[in-house]
């Protein structure tokens, strides 16, 4: 029993020292699908939190149940303890008794009953959070995932009428209503997504500043920091649109909002920067021959009559 104690008590420190880092840890992709390690993050107003397919915003500067613009915010709490408060008081309610029926089986159970007992809570509390995380998941959707698209030809395809978006004009928090998208819209949208990736693998971020909003300049700007720190730098080069499908636009006075799924080829890959090409190790991830292909929700924001600007990437 002893032994046992000092197990748990060691289990209970590592928790607590672990804590922040995982809090703080956040999933995502890649930039161009190697470079940035992200996870989602970015602004789309009102609709910054809604499910519209795409992976849930990570990092954002619109705080949650807000409708603010993506120039300004305090940013969103990125650990799953921050997001479900519920959830994890429940979690620590059953660690406490957990780890209390280890170290003290006589309170209130007996001796000899402690191990009986945490295996039957262990299972009673494992059901309880499924059951409680799948309702929370149901109501907190307020509408369903992205239509399928078909991914044929070059460039944005469709009528540039932005057909069906008043079908997303839900769950907003503040009023917004549908944005009709025009040809010179895609094209700018295209131009934007040549522009960002060429600058980013340059390390351009003056260049970058011309294309996203100051929130997602600074994300960019940290990720190129983190590569530099490292002694390596991505690249994504000869890109190609193969497909660009606008899945929802609206207007909500201040700004206006369209986000795209972006489906392009590239060569991506990943270099050390001090070494040159052909050397041993100058190559460290992706293929500088072959393009492979990737897919994004990408949001552009604009004042009315502006010129877009990148303000969120959603991972699929």
């Amino acid at each position: 029993m002893p032994k046992l104690r000092t197990l748990a008590a060691a289990l209970l420190s590592a928790l607590i020292l672990l804590t922040p880092a995982l809090a703080a840890a956040r999933a995502g992709g890649s930039y161009g699908s190697r470079g940035m390690s992200y996870s989602s993050q970015g602004s789309l107003g009102s609709r910054t939190y809604n499910d519209n397919g795409g992976q849930a915003i990570g990092r954002s500067a619109t705080p949650q149940g807000q409708a603010n613009s993506p120039y300004y915010g305090y940013g969103r709490p990125y650990g799953f303890a921050q997001s479900h408060p519920f959830l994890t008081g429940m979690a620590g309610a059953f660690f406490g008794s957990w780890l209390g029926s280890l170290l003290f089986p006589h309170w209130g159970y007996g001796y000899g009953m402690g191990f009986g007992h945490v295996f039957g809570s262990l299972f009673s509390w494992i059901v309880i959070i499924l059951v409680l995380s799948m309702v929370f998941r149901r109501f907190r959707r307020s509408y369903g995932p992205l239509s399928a698209s078909p991914l044929g030809g070059l460039g944005f395809g469709g009528a540039p009428q932005g057909a069906g978006f008043a079908a997303y004009g839900g769950g907003g928090g503040a009023a917004s209503r549908a944005l009709t998208v025009n040809a010179a819209d895609y094209a700018a949208f295209e131009a934007i997504l040549k522009a960002v990736q060429q600058a980013w693998s340059h390390g351009d971020l003056r260049a970058l500043g011309h294309y996203v909003t100051p929130e997602m300049l600074g994300y960019f700007g940290e990720e190129l920091a983190a590569n530099a720190s490292r002694g390596v730098e991505n690249h994504v080069e000869r890109l190609e649109l193969v497909n660009g499908d606008v899945r929802e636009a609206w207007d909500e006075g201040a700004l206006q909002y369209a986000t795209c799924l972006l489906h392009w080829r590239a060569l991506d890959y990943t270099v050390r920067r001090d070494l040159q090409p052909g050397e041993p190790g100058w190559l460290v991830e992706g293929d500088a021959q072959r393009p492979s292909e990737a897919q994004e929700l990408w949001t552009f924001a604009r004042s009315p009559g502006g010129h877009w600007l990148l303000s969120a990437v959603q991972q699929i």
